[in-house]
């Protein structure tokens, strides 16, 4: 019987030798920011007809963007819900490879 070969090694390394890693981290992205943009529309006492009226959009836009699997939601759509519940998306660029 065989040593497993991914005992000891990380999620990350796993997932990148699947060829997954990338598809992986964009839908944990979108759960977040889809968790996040609910958690501050319950603290605003923002319902989702309030919400699409805040952003000028529609209630199907804004629950495209709070389905934590659908990942055809622009840019421009995450910064309006952002400013609708007082908040600013910030995006930044990081190395592909962790230093070590």
């Amino acid at each position: 019987m065989g040593k497993n070969r991914h005992i000891g090694s990380s999620l990350d390394a796993f997932l990148e030798e699947e060829g997954i890693l990338s598809e992986v981290e964009k839908v944990a992205y979108k759960r977040i920011l889809a968790w996040q943009i609910r958690k501050s529309m319950k603290e605003k006492h923002l319902s989702k007809a309030e919400m699409a009226r805040v952003m000028k959009t529609s209630r199907a836009a804004l629950d495209r963007l709070l389905d934590p699997r659908n990942g055809s939601v622009t840019l421009r759509t995450i910064e309006r819900a952002a400013a609708a519940v007082g908040k600013r998306l910030r995006i930044e660029l990081v190395d592909a490879t962790p230093s070590k």
